[in-house]
């Protein structure tokens, strides 16, 4: 009986052996057919923001409203913050689906007597990038008012931040 047991452990032993052998074996062809590198689309990915300027020149500026796309490549925005100025400083109105495509429209007003005029940062755009470079920003301004509603003559720019 003896010799049977000793036959059972060594029979045991062979098994937790082979188990053992098999296990890395599988890890060492793993290792192998893992990609050294994550793909090009992974390592390009980044974050960063985009700063709205509008430049209102000698007028008050009390309202604005832009959009913001992006002809190629792919940006995921992430979030919306306000402007420098007081008057713009609470985040500025957008539609929230919007945060899931690569355009958005944002719009803000204040009827205060303490308004921004000249050029002044009025919100901040977050950004998931997936390329190195800056993509091709595509910003266009399409309302710009006065205290008094009255159209003003204004110009926008973008800054991307790092």
């Amino acid at each position: 009986m003896k010799i049977r047991g000793l036959e059972l452990t060594r029979r045991a032993s062979l098994a937790a052996a082979f188990v053992a052998a098999a296990g890395v074996t599988a890890i060492f062809a793993w290792a192998q057919d893992a990609p050294a590198d994550p793909p090009a689309s992974q390592r390009a990915s980044r974050f960063t923001y985009v700063d709205v300027y509008v430049d209102s020149g000698q007028s008050p500026l009390a309202a604005y409203q832009f959009e913001l796309s992006v002809s190629k490549g792919e940006i995921i925005i992430v979030g919306v913050e306000g402007g420098e100025h007081a008057a713009f400083a609470e985040p500025p109105y957008y539609d929230t689906a919007a945060l899931q495509s690569d355009r958005i429209i944002i719009a803000a007003f204040d009827t205060g007597d303490d308004l921004p005029s000249g050029r002044s940062r009025v919100a901040r755009i977050h950004l998931m990038v997936s390329t190195l470079a800056p993509p091709p920003y595509r910003v266009e301004l399409t309302a710009a008012a006065d205290s008094d509603g009255r159209r003003i003559d204004a110009k926008i720019t973008l800054e991307e931040g790092e």
